[in-house]
């Protein structure tokens, strides 16, 4: 029985990705829907490979255009379209592959309607690990984790009774050899040379500052129901040890490959079933000369530390941690910061935030607009070059 999938966010990195492993694996899966933002051409491309029934785009200009391309298909646009999207339950999984705070409202929509999650947007656990664990567990849906770490943890973690902690690799970026000086003066373009992943802007900046490992630690709090002293943090440049799991007895079974988007993207989609595809064969010990393993520098990467601590906190401050860096990468993008100040701003941001204890998902979406407006306002009064 070929299973359905729809994947929203089909033209970034992880969504193309996808639908190469897609292709690979032949007749096993149908393409239910797709979903991107505006770029008609590349969309235009997948449907024509792909055949899906329907499709969901950012503006009803692009959608016009869709449509016109594509007279028999069926098409949307906007938050309603992906929403429409998520509410088909012949899907057997979707695979939100959108960034930012986009993909939320989609994938609780998919769980209430009793369909799997492979997951790949780090928002929607950031800002509402709780209620979307919630609603996953009451309505007996599974969250695949797609992220490479949590991944490993997932096919790590045989048994949570022996657990003693959680170990989360982390590459280290582009950085982690550089000094503090060199890192803060950094352009835009040695800040994106990320030396082991191709990914998308936003989050190769996130990777730059070590944020990005700690949005990893809050997310690996709500997926497996650990405590946030029994996740630990390394540093692992060569990103063979994509993470571990340490239990009581002191065995640790990490999961190693190499840093390829493409195996576990296909776990998460084919989970529990195991298939050879588009990277089988591609990992060979003789070839590893060495792996290393390190402390983090939190003096140097802040952001890791402050990320784990507005985790601890709970309550809103994490969807104030989460708004504020999208928005100060944003400007660090744009050139209207330099990228030690991201740290700065999103510091401030989060000394001032009065957090929310348990909000609601519209209470959350209203402290992400007044974070957003907020930092916009700050960096444009102080920190604009």
């Amino acid at each position: 029985m070929r299973k359905r999938i729809t994947i929203l966010g089909s033209t970034g990195s992880i969504g193309t990705q996808a639908l190469q492993v897609l292709e690979k694996l032949g007749d096993k899966f149908e393409v239910a829907a797709l979903s991107a933002g505006n770029n008609v051409d590349l969309l235009s491309e997948q449907i024509k490979k792909f055949n899906p029934q329907k499709v969901c785009v950012q503006s009803e200009k692009s959608a016009e255009v869709i449509q016109g391309r594509f007279k028999n298909l069926q098409v949307c646009f906007g938050d309603n379209g992906l929403q429409e999207l998520c509410s088909d339950t012949s899907n057997d999984i979707i695979l939100v592959a959108v960034s930012g705070k986009i993909g939320l409202k989609p994938t609780l929509t998919a769980i209430k309607n009793h369909i799997d999650i492979a997951l790949a947007n780090k928002e929607t656990l950031v800002m509402a690990g709780d209620i979307v664990m919630k609603e996953a567990e009451k309505n007996g849906v599974k969250i695949l984790p797609v992220d490479s770490e949590h991944s490993a943890i997932h096919q790590c973690l045989t048994n949570k009774n022996g657990l003693k902690r959680l170990i989360i690799t982390a590459s280290g970026g582009p950085f982690l050899n550089k000094s503090s000086e060199e890192m803060q003066k950094a352009t835009v373009e040695q800040a994106l040379a990320h030396p082991r992943w191709d990914m998308g802007k936003k989050i190769t900046i996130d990777s730059a500052t070590l944020m990005n490992k700690g949005l990893e630690v809050i997310e690996a709090h709500h997926l497996f129901n650990v405590d946030y002293d029994d996740i630990k943090t390394v540093v692992h440049p060569q990103s063979v040890v994509h993470s571990a799991v340490e239990y009581k007895d002191g065995s640790v079974i990490a999961q190693l490959g190499l840093p390829s988007m493409h195996i576990p993207i296909q776990y998460a989609i084919c989970y529990p079933e195991r298939i050879e595809g588009i990277k089988t064969n591609s990992f060979d010990f003789a070839e590893i000369a060495k792996l290393t393993f390190e402390e983090p520098d939190f003096e140097k990467f802040p952001l890791l530390k402050l990320a784990i601590e507005c985790g601890r906190k709970g309550g809103s401050y994490t969807v104030c941690l989460n708004a504020a860096d999208e928005e100060a990468v944003l400007a660090f993008l744009d050139g209207k910061i330099s990228l030690g100040q991201i740290a700065e701003i999103v510091e401030e941001m989060i000394k001032n935030h009065k957090s929310v204890s348990n909000p609601d998902i519209d209470k959350i979406f209203e402290i992400d607009n007044i974070v957003r407006t907020e930092t916009k306002k700050l960096i444009k009064e102080k920190y604009s070059k």
